[in-house]
């Protein structure tokens, strides 16, 4: 991991054993599968988390109580090689409502040899939170932080690949 208060960001990385194209569904279109269930800011128990995969669509958790917490908005979405959020999340860890105030998360996926992914997770513009933004950055970047969330998603996509694929994998 590298933490660099100079461009105010933190960058994770890991390698999935699964071609790009499933890797990078995986990622977007299975996010509530893998997500750390702990890891919502809804008030009632989280029931689902939603994902609208095209740019200008929203990341929200849905509590069973029915209620929303849209906590990202996508910025760009190119599979299977790039999917970029905005972390609309605060210091006090409720929404942030001013686009202004947030940062942004960077996910690239490039191919590292035969059926493996490199995916590359930058959390940048941390400095954006405004004063303190140093105890955003120190909690992403701890263990329970994005290199728990990548370490997660990756032993969970891997245990996908002893299920068939979906007819739309190109695999």
């Amino acid at each position: 991991m590298n933490t660099d208060t100079r461009t105010r960001s933190v960058t994770q990385e890991t390698t999935v054993k699964a071609p790009i194209e499933r890797t990078f569904r995986f990622f977007t279109e299975e996010m509530e599968r893998w997500w750390n269930p702990d890891h919502h800011i809804l008030e009632a128990p989280i029931a689902r988390m939603v994902l609208e995969p095209r740019v200008g669509g929203a990341i929200y958790d849905v509590g069973t109580d029915g209620s929303e917490c849209r906590w990202a908005r996508v910025l760009a979405y190119d599979p299977p090689h790039r999917f970029t959020f905005s972390w609309d999340i605060g210091l006090d860890w409720k929404v942030e409502p001013d686009p202004a105030r947030a940062s942004e998360v960077e996910v690239l996926f490039s191919e590292a040899g035969s059926d493996l992914t490199r995916v590359e997770l930058t959390h940048r513009h941390l400095d954006r939170h405004g004063d303190g933004w140093e105890q955003m950055r120190e909690a992403i970047s701890s263990p329970g932080g994005w290199p728990a969330g990548l370490g997660r998603f990756t032993a969970w996509a891997e245990e996908q690949l002893v299920m068939p694929p979906r007819a739309d994998d190109r695999t």
